[in-house]
């Protein structure tokens, strides 16, 4: 599990160092939070026993539109955080974050809206003998990923500036090691932040790139793999292998939409399902049952340079054994190497129900 997380910040790291930039500026800021754990799930009332503090430090590069996407998205920042974060709860303990991030700026670059996706580390995760109770953290290194609305002033005095909004923090480890409750910090933060050289800052470059754009339908072919656990904790953990194909077809120069298959090869499924045939005969499980399932999805690509977002909604069409229900969802990060071959990291879930963190690698034709 360990392995996975540190490809999957090295992956988040790769796409922001290959943007070179022309002019290198960028700000430091910090951010003190205050806020509370969501009772998403009932099961993790018993830990929601104060109010979480915590503190966010961030280092931005920004861009001015030396390359066309930068314009295409009102001149992004892109950077690098840290966040630490007392849970209030003998039991969850502290945790320490890093992350890979984008700003997006709106109203005359008032509104900042920052997304980051990281690894954290939590000092005190569940232990059947000596932290029982933590049934929101089955391991020490969580996969996290924060959002953060800032009204944000840059360079009022000599290159200071404030900023002040609302966070939301979440931690899980995406079902790789049960439990697996996770949670979901709200917060209020207030902040600084300092532009580095403010006295020679570049005027911001209008795109001079044609607005219409078309490309014919793009075939791809995915392979997504790693390991998880079923909910049933000291079942162990076992890997998974997935065979997608779709295509796509741009809309524009930010979008596409996607249609196409995925096929399931869930070991953790196979377990878990001779487990039941065993444990609990009143379940009416024989244990034969199938444990491969084929789905179809719809999905869609946000572009932004070499990296891009992907969000899918699917339907199991071959679903021979009832688990968390017929409906799935994936959401995540492609990298492209060249205009052909992609990596990704991608989270499926039904619902808000984790069910894996997939890392894999395919083609565009």
């Amino acid at each position: 599990m360990k392995l996975y997380l540190a490809i999957l910040l090295s992956l988040c790291y790769g796409i922001l160092f290959s943007q070179d930039e022309a002019v290198n500026r960028f700000t430091l800021d910090v951010n003190l939070f205050y806020g509370t754990i969501l009772e998403h799930n009932s099961d993790i009332s018993h830990l929601i026993t104060d109010h979480p503090t915590g503190l966010i430090l961030s280092y931005n590069r920004k861009t001015y539109g030396f390359k066309d996407w930068e314009s295409r998205y009102n001149y992004p920042d892109w950077g690098f955080s840290f966040i630490y974060q007392d849970m209030k709860n003998y039991n969850l303990g502290e945790n320490y974050s890093v992350y890979a991030h984008y700003n997006f700026y709106f109203f005359k670059r008032h509104l900042n809206l920052r997304v980051g996706q990281g690894i954290a580390y939590t000092t005190k995760p569940y232990d059947k003998e000596t932290n029982f109770a933590n049934n929101a953290y089955g391991s020490d290194l969580l996969s996290t990923t924060y959002m953060m609305l800032n009204y944000k002033k840059e360079n009022i005095v000599k290159g200071f500036g404030l900023q002040a909004g609302i966070s939301v923090i979440h931690y899980s480890n995406a079902n790789i090691k049960a439990p697996n409750t996770s949670t979901n910090t709200l917060a209020f933060n207030i902040g600084a932040n300092y532009l580095l050289d403010y006295e020679n800052e570049p005027e911001y470059i209008q795109s001079t790139e044609e607005k219409k754009f078309k490309e014919k339908i793009k075939y791809n072919i995915a392979f997504r793999t790693g390991v998880n656990e079923s909910d049933i904790i000291g079942v162990g953990q076992f890997p998974f292998y997935i065979v997608s194909a779709y295509a796509d077809k741009r809309l524009n120069r930010k979008s596409a939409i996607q249609l196409g298959t995925d096929v399931f090869f869930s070991k953790f499924l196979e377990e878990l399902i001779y487990f039941y045939s065993v444990a609990f005969p009143e379940l009416d499980v024989s244990g034969d049952e199938d444990w491969k399932r084929v789905g179809v999805f719809v999905g869609h690509e946000l572009f932004i340079n070499k990296m891009s977002i992907i969000t899918q909604l699917g339907y199991y069409v071959y679903y021979p054994y009832d688990f968390e229900g017929q409906v799935y969802n994936r959401i995540g990060l492609k990298r492209y190497f060249g205009d052909k071959l992609f990596g990704a990291i991608t989270l499926k879930s039904h619902g808000a129900k984790a069910e894996a963190v997939e890392f894999g690698i395919g083609v565009r034709l």
